[in-house]
């Protein structure tokens, strides 16, 4: 039995819920109760010792990080191999914008939104110059040539990519200039099973 512990806040978290739904396996969702702060209680520093969502186990394995879930889900459990290919180049590939969904996105699109939701403006605009850069000087050029970010079908590396780019609008970010961002966040909705974020407004913040 798959068990998920993770809260909707969380676009590190809803990378893997949406990947389960896409993958269409059964599993239980456990909402961690960030704002009490039952990710720092000692029942869930068993399960991850940095305190952090997300957290999956399957069974007898405990696994953190939300990539790392993202690839053991691949390979245990996509029969048909599209969402992490055997392919080495391929591999390298996926994990080249895995590294940027940890990174980049989390210093850009992430904390753009943080910010606004948690009313922390020191640092706002360094995150939005972060986050045109990101979109303009990688996004955007690779965007306007290929429909995926690896390959001509979705990986694991779009659905890394997605929550927190797609959820940089709850920062007051418009998307408006980067069309070709708006259409792949586009596909990757249209994907069967996908799991949409909710937005700031649907998560009850102003």
């Amino acid at each position: 039995m798959i068990t998920l512990y993770g809260h909707p806040v969380s676009g590190n978290a809803h990378r893997v819920l949406n990947f389960l739904h896409i993958l269409d396996l059964p599993f239980e969702n456990t909402i961690v109760d960030l704002p009490s702060g039952e990710h720092k209680n000692a029942d869930f520093l068993k399960l991850n010792p940095l305190g952090q969502v997300p957290v999956l186990t399957d069974n007898e394995l405990v696994l953190r990080d939300s990539t790392a879930i993202l690839m053991y889900l691949a390979r245990k459990y996509d029969a048909s191999g599209q969402w992490l290919p055997e392919d080495a180049s391929v591999q390298a590939q996926v994990q080249q914008w895995l590294s940027i969904a940890v990174h980049e996105v989390i210093t850009g699109p992430f904390l753009v939104r943080v910010k606004k939701l948690f009313n922390a403006p020191d640092g706002l605009a360094e995150a939005k110059q972060k986050t045109e850069k990101l979109f303009s000087d990688l996004f955007v050029p690779h965007l306007e040539r290929n429909n995926w970010l690896v390959g001509e079908k979705p990986t694991i590396a779009d659905i890394a990519c997605y929550s927190y780019i797609a959820r940089v609008t709850d920062g007051d970010f418009s998307l408006e200039p980067y069309p070709a961002i708006q259409q792949w966040l586009a596909r990757i909705e249209s994907i069967k099973g996908f799991a949409p974020m909710p937005t700031a407004v649907e998560l009850g913040f102003e």
